[in-house]
């Protein structure tokens, strides 16, 4: 008989606002680590707002049920055959990528992310809102000293993707920064900001005054709502936010040659009547860019873990216990956050 765990299981898709419990805390079988695999004792896992795109159905898991969760650290507990690289004990993460194949141009290139084999930790596979996963040894990532459990997981994606979404964000010409949304990845972008360029501009865009109000304290310009103006006309914006609106938005605040990166798997909410309030000469003429981050690769997350360590960046969060993972992904759905949010499993 297969020794059990507990997990939170998504059986079934559904609308978070109606379903208000959509995972279900359930006595689940311990995965055994095949060839080139290894088992991790989970102790933390982070709380992403694609959870949430997949359990309302924007990106689906293909099979149900499934055990969400892409920001897992924990230990070794158990090495697959084929695996010298890792070793039992270790402390390590795991990411929104699980694997992909390592040899079509992208992966060759470094990047993995547009794989079309990537397959994603808690969406194509069980994650990690569970005591126990399983992963390929080369997609783990060893904890730097420097982070507590419950501190590196919103490392391991809002970090990383708000690191990969600065890199594309290109900030070369002395120009101001802008960032809409102020979640688990803007909070982290604006660290590592304040760290890279200390006397960078940043102006954030947020919907909430309790959202402004901390984006000040940690060394905002300055904070307004998503329809005001900024003081000044902006060389990039990133934009964190699940909606439709911040996007149009964004475009009339740019400068000329201005890039606008959206760091969203998916958006809610496509409204066609957004379409008619964009106006070309004012919000896309001029040589405006328009980028969008696509997952992370192995590359990104190894080197925001690495520089985050150095800075040292310490993330805000709030912990909640695995059965409260409810809780934590409706609280997000509403908005009410704080940096980010992390399940504190084992």
């Amino acid at each position: 008989m297969a020794e059990m765990m507990q997990a939170m299981l998504l059986e079934k898709l559904s609308d978070l606002r109606v379903e208000r419990k959509p995972l279900q805390l359930v006595e689940y079988p311990i995965p055994e680590p095949e060839s080139g695999e290894v088992r991790i004792r989970v102790t933390v896992c982070g709380v992403c707002h694609t959870e949430l795109d997949e359990i309302e159905g924007r990106t689906p898991p293909p099979q149900l049920p499934i055990i969400l969760g892409h920001q897992a650290v924990g230990r070794i507990d158990k090495v697959g055959a084929n695996v010298n690289t890792r070793h039992l004990g270790e402390r390590v993460g795991v990411a929104w990528i699980y694997s992909a194949c390592g040899q079509c141009r992208w992966c060759r290139q470094g990047l993995e992310n547009l794989c079309s084999e990537f397959r994603a930790t808690g969406r194509d596979t069980d994650g990690g809102y569970a005591e126990y996963m399983v992963v390929p040894a080369g997609f783990t990532h060893l904890i730097p000293a420097a982070f507590s459990d419950a501190a590196a997981a919103p490392l391991l994606c809002a970090g990383a993707i708000g690191y990969r979404s600065l890199s594309l964000a290109q900030l070369d010409s002395g120009g101001a920064l802008g960032l809409t949304g102020f979640g688990a990845s803007a909070h982290l972008v604006l660290m590592l900001v304040r760290h890279q360029y200390p006397d960078l501009p940043v102006y954030v865009f947020a919907r909430s005054e309790e959202e402004q109000h901390f984006a000040l304290e940690l060394g905002a310009t300055w904070a307004g709502s998503t329809e005001d103006s900024a003081p000044e006309l902006l060389e990039a914006i990133i934009d964190t936010t699940p909606a439709w609106r911040p996007v149009v938005a964004a475009m009339r605040q740019l400068e000329p040659g201005g890039r606008l990166v959206i760091n969203a798997i998916r958006k809610e909410n496509y409204d066609r009547e957004l379409l008619s309030e964009i106006d070309y000469p004012r919000d896309l003429w001029m040589e405006k860019e328009l980028k969008t981050v696509a997952n992370v690769s192995r590359r990104d997350v190894t080197e925001f873990l690495k520089l985050a360590a150095e800075i040292p960046l310490h993330p805000t969060y709030e912990e909640f216990p695995l059965a409260a993972a409810n809780q934590a992904l409706l609280e997000l759905k509403e908005r009410k956050i704080r940096g980010a949010k992390v399940l504190r499993i084992g």
